[in-house]
């Protein structure tokens, strides 16, 4: 179970840590912060990656930004944390309860508490596994700087990434971009989405419509190829590849 904590006092943040440590649940503190502002920009950014936290330990009376506002925005993440709020103010309980909190605990907090807590919090919601480092989701884009403008490219509309020279070609059905970024480095952020089909292409699994031996004019004689839609163009499939190139398009089907 991954943990945020948010508390501006440095003496509660270092005893909380600790009764963490001593729970016996396997949990961690991955980040602290002593203010909600970078706490908030924080979560959100490991929401954005696909590595949200599970659980936010969180002070309600702080400079700023309360608890109580934060664990409302973090309601508006894809994947929002359970939320314990600890505090030594009793009379904001109703009110964390409205913000569908998970517990309330009350300064100084008890190891029998916390455990407790924490127990909960993984009964109710099972720790998510992160997805793989650096690969892309579906709903996210590729940023990509062409001529002097920036282009926002949806995942799910790129066809296929060709290596041509020292660049990379990425084609969607009415453009194409030219990338500095190895195919080797695209493969790592694309994931299961895209296969490699040839040392110089990748190309999205959906987008494959027919695999033949067809007349190869780079190397003479006859090599396989996959037909990409809706373009209908011909990438080279390596040997090595068909048969991988063939049970993925028979996953499609």
């Amino acid at each position: 179970m991954r943990i945020a904590l948010v508390d501006d006092e440095p003496l509660a943040r270092m005893r909380i840590r600790a009764l963490v440590g001593q729970s016996g649940q396997a949990a961690e503190v991955a980040a602290e912060f002593g203010e909600p502002v970078t706490a908030l920009m924080w979560l959100q950014e490991q929401d954005d990656q696909g590595t949200p936290v599970d659980l936010v330990l969180l002070d309600i009376q702080m400079p700023g930004l309360d608890g109580m506002t934060l664990a409302a925005r973090l309601r508006h993440l894809r994947q929002p944390p359970a939320v314990v709020f600890v505090t030594a103010h009793a009379e904001h309980a109703l009110r964390a309860f409205d913000l569908a909190a998970v517990d309330y605990l009350t300064k100084p907090v008890r190891l029998d508490r916390l455990t407790a807590s924490l127990q909960r919090v993984r009964a109710l919601r099972p720790p998510t596994p992160p997805r793989e480092a650096g690969a892309m989701e579906d709903g996210e884009v590729f940023v990509v700087q062409d001529r002097g403008r920036v282009v926002r490219i949806p995942l799910a509309d790129i066809l296929y990434f060709k290596a041509e020279q020292k660049l990379v070609v990425l084609r969607t059905l009415h453009d194409s971009h030219t990338l500095a970024e190895s195919l080797t480095e695209l493969e790592a952020q694309v994931g299961e989405r895209f296969i490699r089909v040839h040392r110089n292409a990748l190309v999205a699994r959906q987008a494959m419509r027919a695999l033949e031996r067809r007349p190869d004019e780079e190397e003479g004689g006859e090599g396989w190829a996959v037909q990409v839609r809706p373009t209908m163009e011909w990438l080279a499939v390596s040997r090595r590849q068909v048969s991988a190139v063939r049970d993925a398009m028979a996953m499609q089907t």
